[in-house]
């Protein structure tokens, strides 16, 4: 019998993605927390305190406005894992940054009223975020070309392109290291987390085959006793080989063993080879035997597929005359029907007529006195 299966592929890749996914979102809430805390609590104070040293304030404070609107609909989306198409948000951010530079004037051109300085960067991260790091390079890069013709229209004061570098820097460092940072940690999460469920995985398919190998010999031990009490008895003379129910007790339990044999072969369709071998074991007794299938099964567990075939074993070993034998599969069901000619004698082994549950699989069993019918279903 193949040992249970462990853990489907699929659960085995969701555990790290769910990993790097809580990674990820945890890194998108600092950088939308940094970008509207930055932008509110450091940018608009400086902004309303020298709102009457600007060369064009409404710029500045419209300019303030609208993207602090942008930012909170993209932070918010980012949030939901809807982001906003990034392209048209950097040239939003782009467009209100030379306009800002434009308008803050050449006394707050290094001053933190000059908002765009610090808080467009984070707001540049928001909008690429999940996509490569050249693209926020960019963006900053042409922030910082932005920021050089402001500074180079008001002169060519050694001492400004000195603070123009140190700006640059801090525009470029800050924001480049969380976007870079939040990608690694959520890299490292997933390799660490798929690591570990590949760990757990592998220990579950050890304890799997384990138990299949234990319930295989129980199972083995107990086909084999029953084959052994009638091969012992007819050893002994205490049976008759001509008696039908010794025949009939030959014949189910040669059956047994050779499903239980073809339940370790590795094929496709594991239900339908077991059938397979069943019948040709009642073919090669002499028993005519039809075998029908319609659709393909679903992988099913071995015990399933035990319950589905060994009611049928047992009937088809009592039957007389012919047989047709027939599986019809859907992604959700699974019908093993039986019907052979009715006959007098011991009823063979299996459930009594009538309708009977055994766990997931129902049984069905009717004889009328020409035709004996029987059925075994599943259903997801």
């Amino acid at each position: 019998m193949p040992a249970p299966r462990g853990p489907a592929p699929t659960a085995v890749l969701a555990a790290p993605a769910a990993v790097a996914h809580a990674s990820d979102r945890g890194a998108r809430i600092v950088s939308v927390a940094i970008a509207l805390a930055w932008h509110v609590a450091i940018g608009l104070p400086a902004v309303l305190n020298a709102r009457t040293e600007f060369t064009a304030p409404a710029v500045v404070l419209g300019g303030w406005m609208l993207v602090a609107v942008a930012g909170v609909v993209a932070g918010v989306r980012l949030l939901r894992g809807a982001p906003m198409p990034p392209w048209p948000l950097a040239g939003l951010l782009l467009v209100v940054d030379a306009a800002v530079f434009a308008a803050a004037g050449e006394r707050q051109l290094f001053a933190a009223a000059n908002w765009v300085w610090s808080t467009l960067g984070w707001f540049f991260v928001l909008a690429m975020w999940g996509r490569r790091v050249t693209g926020l390079v960019a963006l900053l890069a042409t922030h910082a070309l932005i920021a050089l013709v402001a500074v180079l229209g008001h002169g060519h004061d050694p001492a400004d392109l000195a603070r123009y570098a140190m700006y640059v820097y801090g525009t470029f460092s800050l924001p480049v290291a969380v976007f870079m940072g939040g990608a690694a940690i959520v890299g490292l999460a997933h390799e660490r987390a798929a690591a570990a469920a590949a760990v757990h995985a592998m220990a579950a398919e050890r304890d799997a085959a384990e138990q299949g190998l234990r319930e295989r010999r129980e199972r083995l031990a107990l086909v084999g006793a029953a084959a052994g009490r009638v091969l012992g008895e007819l050893a002994a003379g205490q049976a008759d080989p001509d008696d039908p129910e010794v025949q009939r007790r030959c014949v189910l339990a040669a059956a047994r063993l050779r499903r239980l044999i073809a339940e370790s072969d590795d094929v496709p369709d594991p239900l339908l080879h077991e059938l397979r071998a069943a019948a040709d074991l009642a073919e090669r007794n002499g028993l005519p035997i039809d075998l029908v299938t319609i659709g393909n099964p679903p992988p099913l567990p071995v015990e399933i597929r035990r319950r589905l075939a060994d009611p049928l074993t047992g009937i088809l070993a009592d039957a007389r005359g012919w047989a047709r034998l027939t599986v019809v599969s859907g992604p959700d069901e699974v019908v093993v029907s039986l019907v052979t000619p009715d006959r007098e004698g011991p009823e063979a082994t299996g459930p009594p007529p009538g309708e009977h549950d055994d766990g997931p699989v129902q049984h069905l069993h009717e004889r009328d006195g020409d035709i004996r019918w029987a059925q075994t279903r599943w259903r997801r």
